[in-house]
């Protein structure tokens, strides 16, 4: 055990760390707190009244699927952050986050259970699975195998540029620009009077804005994370660019794959996300490279108002 005897107290209540973790135990929801029954009503209506009601379904199964292993990965891979970081108010935020991914794989797997289930028995459709491998492609396998080997790098013999690769693979890229692209595009899909030709579903709506709400804290610790190595670690941000420049064609053969399955006019389009993607890409680099630039404060990152923010 590390006692740090140079502290006064235990935490530094002023450390973005703990005033992360703070904000995470404020804001605290419950996956089961969400109404779902809506959700499955409206989305049986809608099925019986379009032509190909088994494409429309599976573009939307396919989404749910990708963000539920997502969730689950990020779950599993981030124990090794915890372990290599020494500051305990770091690893008191990041004892937070792996909750709130837990609990974030609990809620797709709640909303397959208790929405995609039953609707495929109301409609007489074969029962699917989220782990089915038809949901996944070659960039998904790739993206998160890259990512683990990233994280388990920590474990050996931690330096700054491990801790930097780390941070631009889990928290720039995969939650700052994989996940906040397919949230825009998951709830600009659902959203009330968004797309008229898909229905509004309150549940998976309010789900995504909960969950966005809790990666874009997570996001912002890791930006402020990359900022230090950048600043007083003297990291080379080419390192930064360069792991981004290498993950950001699997980013797009996620998000904004036109062999997946899309439905053409209907919904964000394959350009729309890819454009998307490229657009948080620019912000997140600007952000830690640039030494005038701020990360966002803390109220902005978990500001729940608006879609793909």
């Amino acid at each position: 055990m590390h006692i740090d005897s140079a502290r006064a107290l235990q935490l530094d209540r002023e450390s973005r760390g703990t005033r992360y973790y703070r904000n995470a135990v404020e804001r605290h929801w419950d996956p089961h707190d969400i109404e779902l029954e809506t959700d499955r009503e409206r989305l049986v209506e809608y099925l019986r009244d379009v032509a190909e009601p088994e494409a429309y379904f599976s573009a939307m199964r396919m989404g749910i699927a990708r963000f539920g292993a997502g969730e689950q990965a990020v779950t599993e891979d981030l124990a090794p952050l915890s372990v290599a970081l020494s500051d305990i108010d770091d690893q008191l935020f990041i004892t937070s986050q792996l909750y709130e991914e837990g609990k974030h794989t609990e809620h797709f797997d709640r909303y397959w259970r208790e929405v995609v289930h039953e609707v495929e028995a109301d409609l007489g459709l074969e029962r699917s699975s989220p782990t089915d491998d038809e949901w996944f492609n070659d960039p998904y396998h790739e993206l998160f195998r890259r990512n683990e080997e990233a994280m388990d790098a920590l474990l050996d013999e931690p330096t700054p540029e491990d801790f930097a690769v780390a941070y631009a693979h889990y928290h720039l890229v995969i939650e700052g620009i994989l996940a906040q692209t397919g949230y825009y595009g998951m709830q600009q899909s659902y959203a009330e009077d968004s797309y008229p030709d898909l229905p509004h579903l309150p549940g998976l709506y309010e789900g995504f804005t909960r969950i966005r709400q809790d990666e874009g804290r997570h996001v912002g610790f890791g930006m402020a994370k990359l900022k230090e190595l950048v600043t007083d670690e003297g990291v080379d941000p080419r390192l930064l660019d360069d792991t981004v420049n290498e993950l950001l064609p699997l980013v797009n053969g996620i998000a904004a794959n036109p062999d997946d399955q899309y439905i053409e006019d209907v919904g964000p389009q394959p350009e729309e996300l890819q454009s998307f993607a490229t657009t948080k890409h620019v912000q997140r680099m600007e952000q830690i490279t640039d030494a005038a630039a701020d990360v966002p404060d803390l109220e902005s990152l978990t500001e729940l108002e608006g879609v793909g923010d």
